[in-house]
């Protein structure tokens, strides 16, 4: 269930559940990488995540309402999925992708899917009813389309050949 926020505003009530150092970045894990397992999470985070640091992050994630954790039976992995709040964390991450683009230094190939969904708002909207299909269960509109991650990947991997 989640917290009472210390206060009314908006900005605050947001901040408490994502403006750790890491709790964005264990949602774009999951969001971009496709990571849905503890295992996963923690060796294929390129910021070296701690796994008790983790554990905190996802266990918050799931309180906060941000996520679920599959039950497991003894011996088995445990899946995180995104709920629709967390779903709706996404234009957040490409607003902040797009602000770390313009104020900081970055690398071009960790930047390109960045880029491209801050320069196509209806990439984001595309992405956002990929993962609802994934995580929730909820057809895509269109289901024959391309799939805008099968476009940010192919971007991302032109990027990488270009260098």
């Amino acid at each position: 269930m989640p917290t009472e926020p210390r206060s009314g505003c908006a900005i605050n009530a947001a901040v408490e559940v994502l403006g750790d150092s890491w709790s964005l970045i264990v949602l774009r894990d999951i969001v971009f990488g496709g990571r849905r397992y503890f295992r996963e999470l923690l060796v294929r985070n390129d910021e070296g995540i701690a796994s008790n640091i983790l554990s905190a992050r996802l266990r918050k994630l799931v309180d906060e309402g941000l996520l679920t954790r599959e039950t497991a039976a003894r011996g088995q992995r445990a899946q995180y999925s995104l709920t629709e709040a967390g779903i709706q964390t996404l234009p957040v991450m490409v607003a902040l992708g797009a602000w770390g683009m313009a104020h900081r230094e970055t690398a071009a190939e960790l930047t390109i899917r960045a880029r491209l969904m801050a320069e196509d708002p209806g990439l984001v909207a595309e992405l956002m009813d990929e993962l609802r299909e994934s995580h929730l269960g909820v057809p895509r509109p269109g289901p024959g389309a391309s799939r805008a991650s099968e476009r940010l990947q192919a971007a991302y991997e032109a990027e990488v050949a270009a260098d």
